[in-house]
């Protein structure tokens, strides 16, 4: 009866032994791709809020500048929304860029 429980103690202290080195290698890799995909998601905000700033500047100026145009020359209300429509479109694309980029980053 001694004998049994002596290797019983002895299995577990072993395993008390080892098993916080397991669990420290696999908390070890966890932490490692927590990590990973936390660089991932500040990256995507990073582009999405960087790259979406200078487009809503942009299109913030063009919108300011249209309004001052308008109210000086009514009459060439066309051609300033036509030329206004354009630039907002492009400096809008910039913006979507930016988004396609930050989509790829967290994945």
């Amino acid at each position: 009866m001694r004998r049994v429980a002596l290797i019983l103690i002895l299995a577990v202290f072993l395993c008390l032994v080892f098993s916080p080195t397991v669990l420290a290698q696999e908390s070890e890799e966890i932490a490692r791709a927590q990590n990973e995909q936390a660089m991932k998601m500040l990256a995507a905000g990073l582009a999405i809020g960087l790259g979406a700033l200078g487009p809503g500047l942009g299109i913030g100026i063009l919108g300011y500048g249209a309004m001052q145009a308008l109210g000086r020359n009514p009459e060439a209300r066309g051609a300033i929304m036509t030329n206004m429509i354009l630039a907002i479109a492009m400096a809008e694309a910039i913006g979507i860029y930016a988004l396609i980029i930050a989509i790829v980053l967290a994945m």
